[in-house]
């Protein structure tokens, strides 16, 4: 049929003629990136930041702190969570001698997706006689969620890394069930440039479904991954395997060192005993307090 309008016969009034097809708008995502760069200002002096950079939603605010060495960093997103499709990228540089902490204010979330997927991609070097704690709190991903994580870490061979990660699946206050979701995990560290700790975790389909299983997850809805890869981390096993005896009953943990790196692995069916498991090990492993944002 012709574009033009049709006009019917006797003279009725013409009917305009159709406007044309249009595509729907792109879809606006977020994309936020932080990089950051800390050193001391001297022997044993505070590590203060050489240089920051910020955009998007992505937002890096420094409590105020009072004769403490190590520099202490709270990553906000002001978006409010991650929709499908948005891309957050952090990239952080402790020059030597440095020590730094970084956390979030609050716990991500992971929106539904209907197809793209989401990407947080975080990068880290650490150099001699420097140390960095990455103890964002829990990634909450929703039902149909999908989304692609990597962590990278280059380290000189005398610096000290700990990291910890906690995800929950599904929304415990809605008792939310994972019927098709993505999460997929990837670490790579690299010690004076050679690969000293890799995992890849790909959780695809019916993630609860698939957690249920007992070589999986046994049911667990919630889980952590601590990993220290300090200089005598690995000389801490007998350590570590005994403050995991006091977690919540709720808890199913384990440690294992190897290769000059500690790991420790925990699992829970909601969040709230394990992110207080998790909580109390980080803060006896680490000999001080955890954040304030932690304890709120």
């Amino acid at each position: 049929m012709s574009d033009e309008a049709w006009v019917p016969p006797r003279g009725g009034r013409a009917i305009p003629a159709a406007e044309p097809h249009r595509s729907a708008p792109a879809r606006q995502r977020s994309h936020g990136i932080v990089r950051l760069r800390v050193a001391p200002a001297g022997s044993d002096a505070p590590t203060r930041i050489v240089d920051l950079a910020e955009s998007g939603p992505l937002r890096l605010r420094f409590p105020r702190q009072s004769g403490e060495r190590m520099l202490e960093g709270v990553l906000v997103n002001t978006g409010g969570g991650i929709a499908c499709g948005d891309v957050f990228e952090v990239s952080v540089a402790v020059e030597a001698g440095g020590a730094c902490l970084l956390t979030t204010t609050a716990a991500e979330k992971i929106y539904r997706s209907d197809g793209p997927k989401a990407e947080i991609v975080n990068r880290v070097s650490v150099a001699s006689g420097a140390r960095l704690d990455w103890l964002p709190q829990e990634t909450i991903l929703f039902d149909q969620a999908r989304l692609l994580r990597r962590f990278e870490a280059d380290l000189a061979c005398d610096a000290a890394l700990l990291v910890a990660e906690i995800v929950v699946l599904g929304r415990a206050a809605r008792n939310e069930s994972l019927q098709e979701a993505l999460f997929e995990d990837c670490w790579r560290i690299r010690r004076d440039g050679r690969l000293v700790y890799a995992d890849s975790l790909r959780l695809d389909g019916p993630v609860t479904e698939l957690m249920a299983r007992t070589a999986i997850g046994g049911g667990a809805r919630a889980l952590a991954t601590i990993l220290d890869l300090s200089p005598r981390a690995e000389a801490r096993l007998d350590e570590a395997r005994s403050l995991l005896g006091t977690l919540p009953d709720m808890v199913e943990a384990g440690a294992s060192a190897w290769n000059g790196h500690l790991a420790i692995r925990m699992l829970a069916p909601t969040v709230a005993p394990l992110r207080e498991g998790a909580a109390r090990f980080m803060a006896a492993w680490r000999r001080r307090p955890m954040p304030r944002v932690w304890q709120s």
